[in-house]
């Protein structure tokens, strides 16, 4: 590739298709042991051995594939870096205990990946090239891949970025899509045990914004509150609708749920929250596997007393359960606060488990790499 926003990048090509293989791959039947600490993963960077790069240029993507080098090399006028003119997605990888790698759901975070594109003038990412992808990165990097058992598994991180040269405010003359991973253990400290948040005066995103596409801009708006939740001593803040502010929308990075006294499955529904593949997949287990009632719709701030239960759910964090939260001068605590709800804990067994092929999953949920 040539041009600024592709300089000093040098890996293997195929020409026709996506690559599938490498001569640097490493060795799968003779990869080492890993010194890798799994018990103590958290959630932070770690650079493995390889990640997929893709350029658009010319209205078509290449062909793409897998690099050692995990610094890119963009030109100064990039859109990403000026205008925010990028999304990403996160999923996950989960060893099986026949020692298998299960992908979770990839074809929904390549549509919702697709949808934050077109949100911001971006070519999309096809279904089939995304899901490749991810696979490639996960087989070149399985050495990475946490072992069965032991809470973690293998994030990744598809992104799109505008590059090349320009200064306008116009969508970008070239693009990079790029899928990287690190192996990851609980996002919030405590793992599967109640926290408290706090209702934050700051909004998450405008009202016909872009809260439900998966952009930069939407977390960069998020550092400061998150920051001072966590100052304060609560996991992390909970945003109200940019409108009204009365109705809950989003915790922090995650999605926002809630079970009601007669175990109803409810939570939000706006055009600024984000359309998590967690939420999607919680609200189906509920309805089709516990049976129970599964509600999208307003959930009022002053109206708490309605739930049993509550949590926050997303790829990184899966579920954490909300024990309390804080709204004013008034922490409002849930039946649960000392110990995970029933209701919430079947949804969390329920949802591993097919995670890491221990129940059965529903039809196209799983990938196998």
């Amino acid at each position: 590739m040539q041009g600024s926003a592709t300089a000093h990048l040098a890996f293997p090509r195929t020409a026709g298709g996506i690559s599938t293989s490498s001569s640097k791959l490493p060795n799968e039947t003779n990869m080492g042991e890993s010194t890798i600490d799994w018990s103590a993963l958290g959630f932070s960077y770690l650079k493995t051995d390889y990640r997929y790069l893709s350029h658009w240029k010319d209205g078509q993507w290449d062909a793409g594939s897998l690099t050692e080098d995990n610094i890119l090399h963009i030109s100064e006028g990039s859109t990403a870096l000026h205008y925010g003119q990028q999304c990403f997605e996160g999923l996950k990888a989960y060893r099986c205990k026949d020692g298998s790698i299960n992908l979770f759901r990839p074809d929904q975070n390549a549509l919702r990946m697709q949808r934050s594109c077109a949100r911001l003038l971006m070519p999309q990412v096809p279904t089939e090239q995304f899901i490749e992808a991810c696979r490639q990165v996960v087989k070149a990097n399985e050495r990475f891949v946490p072992p069965y058992g032991s809470g973690g598994a293998l994030y990744m991180r598809p992104f799109v970025i505008g590059v090349g040269e320009n200064i306008g405010v116009r969508t970008a003359p070239e693009f990079i899509f790029s899928v990287f991973c690190i192996p990851v253990g609980a996002y919030f400290k405590g793992g599967m045990t109640p926290h408290d948040f706090v209702i934050s005066g700051y909004d998450r995103a405008a009202p016909n914004g872009t809260g439900a596409a998966k952009v930069g801009g939407n977390y960069a708006a998020s550092l400061l509150p998150g920051a001072d939740a966590k100052r304060d001593g609560f996991a992390d803040c909970i945003y109200l609708d940019p409108a009204s502010h009365s109705k809950i929308e989003e915790v922090g990075s995650a999605n926002f749920f809630a079970i009601t006294q007669d175990d109803e499955f409810v939570t939000p529904r706006s055009p600024s929250v984000l359309p998590g593949i967690t939420r999607l997949s919680l609200m189906e287990l509920a309805r089709d596997r516990l049976g129970l009632k599964v509600s999208e719709g307003d959930v009022h701030i002053d109206q708490l007393d309605r739930f049993k239960e509550a949590g926050a759910c997303g790829t990184a964090a899966v579920i954490t359960p909300i024990g309390g939260i804080q709204y004013g001068d008034k922490l409002h605590v849930f039946h649960s606060r000392e110990d995970v709800g029933p209701v919430t804990q079947r949804l969390y067994r329920e949802l591993t488990g097919i995670q890491c092929g221990d129940v059965e999953a529903p039809a196209g949920w799983v990938v196998k790499v």
